[in-house]
């Protein structure tokens, strides 16, 4: 295997449209043939280090060492309260009558104002729980709720700890993840970005050494989550929910919910940043020594002096990658086009480009209304008429009793 542009003392090509970071000139060379220890001492890091990115690289190839207007998240359309009522009382003297009933309703009585879609309506029916659904429906709960864990790998943490720049005047941007439980430091990996591709990288190694976790906390900044998508989702997110992890985000600037991972991040900026590697490498080799003392010889107060190896244990749910997504109970399964669509009957309906690729369940569920389902999860519905989806409210965080 050739990286092509990787040349010693030769200019790093831009057509190749990646940045050549420490690590891929570090593997360039030791495929060029040169020795493992001569690089190692070269780049100041040890050999140790350099098994580690070079058995990566043969892990996972050279992806794995390169990269990859806001708009608020939309709920249904926010009717004059007028409206809202009105349609609530049809349905409560009507109660068989359904969206587009309702809707010429609407139209006849109220020409002057736009009439709203039979999905908006049946949008507002639903979330009065005047539609039915199937008895076995999984429950969804609202919003973002913050769950409290007990066990190890029922949650667990993620989060960059802020930018600083190396000796060789680059930035490093560090990963972490922790397990809320036992605090376990689980990954401390120095980026050069935080592009997706890079997340991708990091998490899978993580599931790959410590198996799944039942759901997963961050903040709602990049690559956790994206404004413009549904529901802030990102690919990043959408991947967890496919592996079977639900989705936890702390409230916009209250970094306090996330207290526990925040307050590692101290220790790490104190330990192993102050002063910074020469480069990523180095920096690396840092955290690296960083996470087997903080696991393992670090005495923890709030966990009454243990180490938080001795408390953790890897989750029982291993790695095996994603399933394929079946809709027994839909009318159809329709596969998202890379541009965040499905097409309906010549209808096209965008979702979000987050879903690009994956397959979703759509069933109709009123005449001319149809309900959009991803794995367990409604998304929202939408009419063939408007062709616009209306989303239910947040529906990945975890069950909290």
């Amino acid at each position: 295997m050739y990286i092509v542009g990787i040349e010693r003392g030769a200019p790093m090509p831009w057509k190749e449209r990646v940045v050549m970071d420490e690590k891929m000139k570090f593997i360039g060379r030791l495929l060029q043939g040169e020795k493992m220890s001569a690089l190692c001492r070269e780049f100041g890091i040890s050999r140790k280090t350099g098994y580690k990115f070079w058995d990566r690289y043969k892990d996972t190839g050279l992806h794995g060492l390169t990269d990859r207007a806001r708009r608020p998240i939309r709920y249904a359309n926010q009717l004059p309260m007028q409206i809202q009522s009105e349609i609530l009382r049809i349905k409560h003297d009507k109660p068989s009558w359904g969206a587009p009933k309702i809707r010429e309703i609407l139209r006849r009585k109220y020409p002057e104002v736009k009439t709203p879609a039979k999905s908006t309506i049946h949008c507002i029916l639903d979330r009065h729980g005047l539609v039915k659904r199937r008895k076995n429906r999984r429950y969804k709960p609202q919003g973002t709720t913050l769950s409290m864990q007990s066990n190890p790998n029922d949650l667990w943490c993620a989060d960059y700890k802020g930018e600083f720049m190396l000796a060789n005047r680059y930035y490093c941007y560090p990963l972490t993840i922790t397990d809320y439980s036992s605090r376990y430091l689980l990954t401390c990996e120095g980026m050069e970005s935080t592009k997706e591709i890079y997340a991708f990288n990091a998490f899978e190694q993580t599931f790959q050494k410590y198996g799944l976790p039942k759901a997963i906390r961050t903040d709602n900044g990049l690559p956790f989550s994206s404004a413009n998508a549904l529901f802030g989702l990102s690919k990043l997110s959408v991947w967890w929910l496919r592996l079977g992890i639900l989705i936890e985000r702390i409230k916009p600037g209250n970094p306090q919910q996330n207290g526990r991972h925040e307050r590692m991040h101290l220790t790490l900026k104190k330990e192993a940043t102050k002063p910074a590697g020469e480069n990523l490498l180095q920096q690396q080799e840092k955290f690296d020594k960083f996470i087997e003392e903080y696991n393992n010889y670090r005495p923890h107060e709030a966990l009454d002096m243990k180490y938080p190896g001795e408390l953790y244990a890897p989750s029982i749910r291993p790695y095996k990658g994603i399933q394929k997504l079946t809709y027994p109970f839909h009318d159809r399964t329709i596969t998202v086009t890379n541009c965040g669509r499905i097409c309906i009957r010549k209808k096209k309906v965008n979702l979000s480009s987050v879903f690009a690729g994956q397959d979703v369940g759509v069933k109709e569920t009123d005449d001319g209304v149809w309900l959009v389902t991803f794995m367990n999860f409604d998304l929202g519905f939408f009419d063939l008429e408007n062709s616009k989806l209306e989303p239910l409210e947040y529906p990945f965080a975890p069950e909290v009793v």
